[in-house]
């Protein structure tokens, strides 16, 4: 059974040989996952300054459940369903025919876009208080009505993102990722810096009334991670010109891809919405503390899950054409070990470590102990997924480079009901409040990509599966080790933790991370881990070439 674009047909190119099978490129991806990391620190940071001025109560849920509203349009539409299709496409038009057909397609795309998206804002805008009283069933009169107004300024944020994605995915598949991956680093400092000055401008005391200046701020941001993309998309030749004539073959293949991977692409995303609808309903502070412990869980997701995924794309997209279906096999295996050895440890150390982390970055002005404490909780049960997080963001990519777009999307709506079923478990009949609302999100992500996996071994008949497990096996011992050094230093160094200031709390949790990493490196170096030594290797001959 040959995948589709991978026959058995296609032999050597002319000339007698056929050309080296195109390798994922981990110079890219470690330049991709430090561009998000960067992105995720500062975000983090912005996480930080709201938890310090506004406390974890109820304003704060209020401002993230408000955000999460365009942002979860955001995942359906722009960095999901609308960069996944359109990279795509765009790689394929450029290697069928050439640019020149490519930048028209972009034009044709882009404009399509600016009117839908356009659109979905203004509806947005006018049925708010129905989008917050489905999504937010359990908010009070008052804190519902501030949700409302927050939610009704933040919503041209989703064009001016789902721009920028566009702009994204036009620079990747052209090998630009730099810049790209650093665009969500200038929202953050956008919505950082203008949000801080605009809320204190309307509230020097950071009251309820200082969240609208937040909001402003966010657009701020928004405008500043489109902005500083076009410069690089201007010197690659694309000059954007409005094109209505949308009865075009790539824009049909663009909305045909959009349609399957607007659910499969937004599963996470999804989930997460549906678990800030029960979490509404449990308080003052559940909201936030999800968002506090989901952003923590997706610092290493985003380091390295997202950076795979964004260069295995054109990649994969480029192999599946040309029918490489031995190279297609081994990068795709390829990308999945590298996501589980880089976020097992991460789980590992998240899980052990979640109080020490939550409490040096959060716990400061307004926010206290106890929230720290329930925020904490959410980290270790979002943690659980976090390998299956990862090695999602690769696997989901090799269905749509192979036209498989469908199966995804079937699986997605599996994902959604698992999720559904196991929040009313967890929650409404054992009780565990927020804390199983994280937990379901975890046990999701992992039966998603166990399933996934399985139907993608049945398609390529084979997935290097022996060589999977063995990586498993040996990066599952090497963090059992790491787990150990993480509960000696509990015992020991982290004993006195709440009566310590702040300085000598992050130098001992620095001390702590160091030891553990340092530890999983030299078991995993001793177990002859081959995906960690072609990484030292890779590392090597960098700093060989710049002496």
């Amino acid at each position: 059974m040959q995948p589709k674009h991978m026959t058995a047909g296609q032999g050597p190119r002319p000339g007698g040989s056929r050309p080296p099978a195109e390798r994922l490129n981990t110079r890219a991806a470690g330049i991709i996952g430090l561009a998000v990391m960067c992105s995720r620190v500062l975000g983090l940071i912005r996480e930080q300054v709201c938890a310090a001025l506004f406390g974890g109560g109820g304003a704060m849920d209020a401002f993230t459940a408000a955000f999460r509203i365009p942002n979860l349009l955001r995942d359906l539409f722009a960095e999901g369903a609308l960069s996944t299709a359109f990279v795509t496409t765009f790689s394929k038009t450029a290697a069928r025919r050439d640019d020149a057909a490519a930048w028209a397609l972009a034009n044709k795309v882009a404009t399509l876009a600016a009117v839908v998206l356009g659109a979905l804002c203004v509806l947005g805008i006018v049925f708010t208080p129905q989008l917050v009283a489905t999504l937010a069933p359990g908010f009070m009169p008052a804190k519902a009505a501030l949700t409302v107004t927050l939610t009704r300024i933040m919503f041209p944020f989703i064009l001016l993102v789902s721009l920028a994605a566009l702009v994204m995915g036009m620079l990747n598949a052209k090998n630009v990722f730099g810049m790209p991956a650093m665009a969500s680093s200038f929202f953050n400092v956008g919505s950082i810096v203008g949000g801080v000055v605009l809320g204190y401008w309307l509230d020097p005391h950071f009251g309820p009334l200082a969240l609208v200046g937040l909001a402003i701020g966010t657009l701020f941001g928004g405008a500043l991670q489109l902005g500083v993309q076009l410069p690089q998309l201007h010197r690659l030749g694309f000059r954007y010109r409005p094109d209505f004539r949308w009865r075009d073959p790539g824009v049909s293949a663009v909305v045909g891809l959009m349609g399957p991977s607007v659910i499969a692409a937004s599963t996470t995303q999804f989930n997460v919405l549906i678990n800030s609808i029960f979490a509404s309903q449990l308080g003052d502070g559940p909201i936030f503390w999800l968002s506090i412990a989901f952003r923590l869980m997706q610092l290493p997701l985003g380091l390295f899950g997202v950076a795979l995924g964004t260069v295995t794309l054109p990649l994969l997209s480029r192999l599946a054409l040309s029918g490489e279906l031995g190279a297609f096999r081994g990068e795709l295996s390829r990308g999945m070990r590298l996501a589980f050895l880089l976020t097992i440890p991460c789980t590992v150390g998240l899980m052990m470590l979640a109080e020490p982390i939550v409490s040096v970055l959060y716990e400061h002005g307004r926010f206290d102990a106890r929230q720290s404490f329930e925020a904490a909780g959410a980290l270790r049960y979002y943690a659980i997924g976090l390998a299956g997080y990862a090695a999602l963001k690769v696997l989901v990519n090799a269905f749509y480079a192979l036209d498989q777009r469908r199966t995804p999307m079937y699986t997605s709506f599996l994902a959604v009901a698992l999720n559904l079923l196991l929040n009313w478990i967890f929650t409404r009949q054992l009780g565990w409040g927020h804390r199983g609302l994280a937990f379901s999100t975890g046990c999701v992500a992992t039966c998603n990509f166990l399933l996934l996996y399985a139907l993608m071994h049945r398609h390529l008949q084979r997935l290097e599966t022996r060589r999977m497990t063995l990586l498993l096996l040996k990066a599952v011992l090497a963090s059992a080790v790491l787990a150990l050094v993480c509960w000696g230093a509990q015992v020991w160094l982290l004993a006195g933790w709440a009566q310590l200031g702040f300085a000598p709390r992050l130098g001992l949790l620095l001390l702590t991370i160091g030891a553990g990493i340092a530890v999983f490196l030299g078991c995993g170096m001793a177990l002859r881990i081959e995906e960690l030594q072609e990484l030292f290797e890779a590392l090597r001959r960098r700093v060989h070439r710049k002496d």
